[in-house]
């Protein structure tokens, strides 16, 4: 019997799929593993290393390989009968740039290494969520997007203990020592899934159709919908990089306070997963996707009027709304608009993250110098307008074709 048949919550569908299960457990030990080390890379570069401060914030334009690695993972995927191999070849992968992260001598090394075996390394989650969307076709459910959801939520979670664990880890047992554990998470996170195979989906609907276009015109939905979300997230580099600093320096914001203010996003975000999903089974995935962008444009105002803690809070607040959209919602769309390779998707939509991270710290350095804090805001404030209406053209567009 479908699960389509069985009124379940999306919880009870979780916990008894052991594919779903797994996946949920999986994104907790990998989100712990990469948020435990990300924030700080940069100290690891400057301290172990000797970089230069100015150098060392090049590193995340390595991020730029991402998009590359993704589609190139996501295209092998979607010609491999079993969806969890480029998964767990890719989380090997990601386990070895780390141990060789962790053993660098050389300034040079690390950029290397992220740009060719981390970049790989991300694709494991995206052939997860893969995995997942050839288990929801192959099972329907009525609650896919909170399915997702559910699952997502593990990868948020990690994401609020990591870095806590990773400041301590890194503090007691050294930087070094720091890389080496992430790349026992990262490998970890194949554990899970024990020996599981799951079987590519064959989309019979899709296969039949006349190939009547050329594959980029297939793609075409998918490219752009990325690169919206881009635009929408690049303000996220910039919050992390340089609102604290704001807090500290002009509003002169206690320690504690400025780390509530900055913890709250997460937070907030795991909270509203569920609720984003509701929304979206109810009123369609773009139009909710339209409505976090629009709450991401709030909240990058709320950052450049500042001048108190309780605006900062509402900023946030509004924030964590965006990336409840993005966090739920951004994968199973990419997976509907290239329906034909669901892998591919997972990899392109995926690679967005870090390609906005990366987008977002030039942009921040580049706005701090020219407008100064933090009317820099209002730089992502434009970005995320213009994501917000190119949201609503594309569910426009759409519907009408649909």
């Amino acid at each position: 019997m479908l699960m389509l048949d069985r009124p379940e919550s999306a919880v009870g569908i979780v916990v008894r799929s052991r594919v779903y299960r797994s996946a949920f457990l999986s994104l907790l030990i990998a989100g712990i593993g990469m948020s435990a080390a990300t924030p700080q890379l940069t100290l690891f570069l400057v301290r172990e290393l000797g970089t230069p401060l100015p150098v060392a914030g090049l590193y995340y334009v390595t991020n730029l390989a991402a998009p590359l690695a993704g589609f190139l993972v996501g295209r092998l995927s979607d010609r491999t009968p079993d969806r969890l191999l480029w998964f767990r070849l890719c989380a090997l992968i990601g386990a070895a740039g780390w141990l060789a992260m962790a053993a660098a001598r050389s300034v040079w090394l690390p950029f290397v290494i992220s740009a060719v075996a981390l970049s790989v390394g991300g694709g494991a989650m995206a052939q997860l969520f893969a995995a997942c969307r050839d288990e929801l076709s192959r099972h329907p459910t009525r609650a896919d997007n909170r399915v997702v959801a559910a699952i997502r939520m593990a990868f948020t979670i990690g994401w609020i203990l990591g870095p806590v664990l990773g400041s301590w880890y890194g503090g007691v047992f050294g930087l070094r020592s720091l890389l080496v554990a992430t790349a026992v998470c990262v490998f970890a996170q194949v554990i899970p899934f024990g020996r599981q195979r799951v079987a590519r989906f064959h989309n019979q609907a899709v296969i039949e159709r006349p190939a009547g276009k050329r594959q980029i015109d297939h793609l075409m939905p998918l490219l752009v919908f990325t690169a919206v979300c881009i635009l929408a997230m690049t303000g996220d580099t910039i919050k992390f990089g340089y609102l604290p600093i704001y807090m500290a320096e002009q509003l002169h914001v206690s320690d504690s306070m400025r780390g509530a203010v900055i913890g709250i996003q997460p937070l907030l975000e795991l909270l509203l997963l569920p609720l984003v999903a509701g929304l979206a089974d109810r009123f369609g995935s773009l139009t909710v996707m339209t409505g976090g962008a629009a709450m991401g444009l709030a909240g990058n105002l709320a950052y450049a009027i500042g001048g108190s803690v309780g605006i900062l809070f509402l900023g946030q607040a509004l924030t964590a709304g965006l990336w409840a959209c993005v966090g739920t919602l951004g994968v199973s769309i990419a997976q509907h608009l290239y329906p034909e390779g669901v892998g591919t998707a997972s990899g392109v939509f995926l690679s967005a993250i870090p390609v906005g991270s990366a987008i977002g710290g030039a942009i921040g350095g580049l706005g701090v110098a020219a407008i100064g804090l933090p009317h820099v805001f209002f730089v992502p404030a434009a970005l995320t307008t213009l994501a917000t209406l190119a949201f609503a053209v594309l569910s426009r567009r759409l519907e009408h074709r649909a």
